[in-house]
């Protein structure tokens, strides 16, 4: 294992290197997308409070269908609150294979505190069960609704409701970044519009 000397500070370099790959890999499928998008940065915004309130919920398996649906309604019964589905997607990617155990924990633990059933769950006996439900090996469209059901069997309310504030919250602060970056760079290549026009 390799150890590198960087900003003065001793660092594990396959550490430094993992954390490095996360934050490109962050930057490329989340940040560039919203850098790149053409709509308003209100459309834009909205995609990504979508995506990110999805993303905080316990619905790993059918995130992205839960965002078309949402679209859909939006487009039938609210045009005015359009949103980049794709985008939408896209951020439902903050919760994965990696990132499931500890959020789904900390959705419990809230779930649990709001319900007055402090400590009820340690995190290895709640990791350990969570890696006996995704290790059953079952086709993909078995998978996501033997998942559900047995998450909402295991862990059901407690879950669901701790989920609701971080959802709210994240989706929230997802929306007020997207949207400050999003006018900044409108008005960044208005600017350089405006430069090249004289």
């Amino acid at each position: 294992m390799s150890v590198s000397v960087q900003n003065g500070g001793v660092q594990n370099g396959t550490k430094a290197g993992l954390w490095n790959g996360l934050r490109r890999l962050v930057r490329l499928r989340l940040v560039i997308p919203v850098m790149r998008a053409k709509h308003p940065p209100e459309y834009t915004a909205r995609g990504v409070l979508v995506g990110v309130a999805v993303a905080m919920t316990p619905t790993v398996g059918v995130q992205m269908p839960l965002v078309a649906v949402f679209w859909v309604l939006a487009r039938l019964f609210r045009p005015s609150l359009g949103f980049n589905p794709i985008l939408a997607m896209a951020w439902t990617w903050v919760t994965n294979v990696f990132t499931l155990g500890p959020f789904y924990y900390m959705f419990l633990i809230t779930g649990e505190l709001m319900l007055g059933r402090w400590g009820e769950t340690s995190y290895a006996a709640f990791s350990e069960r969570l890696a006996e439900l995704l290790a059953a090996d079952i086709a993909w469209y078995d998978a996501v609704w033997v998942y559900a059901v047995e998450i909402f069997t295991t862990w059901g309310v407690p879950m669901f409701v701790g989920s609701l504030p971080w959802a709210i919250v994240s989706a929230w602060v997802g929306y007020r970044w997207s949207l400050r970056l999003s006018h900044s760079l409108v008005r960044r290549r208005s600017r350089r519009k405006a430069m090249a026009d004289r």
